[in-house]
């Protein structure tokens, strides 16, 4: 059973037996509208009832409740206002004056403050504390201010507070604990970020290994004097390392494959990743890189610029360059320019 139904069943039991009191007439001589006495119980226990059991009330913004299952809509703030004139007043009205201080008339007190602290629950502040000054100015007119006090008003006032603060600390820990959790997502989603940076990292430093190990090892044993061969191995790694830094969206085996190729043969090949592919997944990105090595297969130009692109149809734009023939020959000239459409 969970917490909320035996609360729910101890408040059945306590409301029970406050009416229950008002079944005992001790004095019935003093009684002349029995009646008036057994329709504020009637009307009394269904409506206490009603907000003590009420499911699926909703609280503020659609949301449930964090505590004691929600608010009950308007018709029942009504019905509760209802039971609050009602039952403070009708008791003393069906018996004498000598009988008002009667314990099956007083049980009004405590029932009404009950009900008003399980509206309280309900989060309805303003109709509980409009109901307890419906219930103390009743009886403080039936009994009087001083003896309304002694019988049992002062309790219901202290039990409405205490169910106020109760859930304003419950209200708390709810978002304190909403709070926490976010908090624990984010940094679960930060520890997974960096996870994942982590292994790019390590992947960056053994493409940086492959490509610039040999030529390091033998710079270090020929003490620096490379031939011409190795300083164009070291001037590709270099690229290659350059390639890793700017545009590893861009980059797979066939791309960095045909880069290569592109370069021993003489071709100056650039990349920048400047965010152009945000949001695309890793098969559009598949699909990219693959219509990228085959442009680049093709490729016969002495500069190949590679740029991503902000634009919402082209990904990927490609422009090579190559000397003019122009008299001065100082003109590059535009033999390449290709566009690698979004896939949609």
């Amino acid at each position: 059973m969970t917490v909320r139904a035996i609360l729910s069943v101890i408040g059945l039991a306590f409301t029970a037996y406050l009416a229950a009191r008002g079944l005992i007439w001790t004095s019935p001589e003093t009684v002349e509208r029995g009646w008036l006495i057994v329709a504020a119980l009637v009307l009394y226990l269904p409506v206490t009832w009603l907000w003590i059991f009420a499911i699926g009330a909703r609280g503020r913004r659609g949301q449930p409740a964090p505590t004691s299952g929600g608010r009950l809509p308007a018709w029942g703030v009504a019905l509760a206002l209802v039971v609050a004139i009602a039952v403070s007043n009708a008791p003393f009205l069906a018996v004498t004056e000598a009988g008002r201080t009667q314990p099956f008339v007083t049980w009004v007190i405590g029932g009404v403050g009950a009900l008003m602290t399980i509206v309280m629950v309900r989060r309805r502040p303003i109709v509980a504390w409009v109901g307890m000054l419906i219930l103390a100015l009743s009886t403080s007119f039936w009994l009087g201010p001083l003896q309304a006090l002694s019988l049992g008003l002062v309790g219901s006032i202290v039990w409405v507070t205490a169910a106020q603060l109760v859930t304003i600390a419950l209200d708390r820990a709810a978002r304190d604990a909403e709070r926490l959790a976010e908090l624990q997502q984010a940094a679960s989603a930060w520890q997974a970020s960096q996870s994942g940076r982590q292994r790019e990292r390590r992947l960056h430093v053994q493409r940086a290994l492959q490509a610039a190990g040999p030529i390091l090892a033998r710079t270090i044993e020929n003490g620096g004097n490379l031939r011409a061969a190795d300083k164009q191995a070291a001037r590709r790694a270099e690229a290659s390392l350059r390639d890793e830094l700017r545009g590893n969206r861009l980059l797979d085996d066939d791309v960095r494959a045909e880069i290569d190729a592109a370069r021993r043969r003489g071709s100056a090949v650039s990349l920048f990743d400047e965010g152009g592919l945000e949001g695309l997944g890793a098969g559009d990105l598949k699909v990219i890189r693959s219509e990228l090595a085959g442009i680049l297969r093709e490729s016969v130009s002495e500069r190949v610029i590679i740029r991503t692109s902000p634009h919402h149809e082209i990904a990927v734009t490609i422009v090579g360059r190559s000397s003019g023939d122009s008299a001065g020959g100082d003109d590059d000239q535009v033999d390449l320019w290709r566009e690698i459409r979004r896939p949609r």
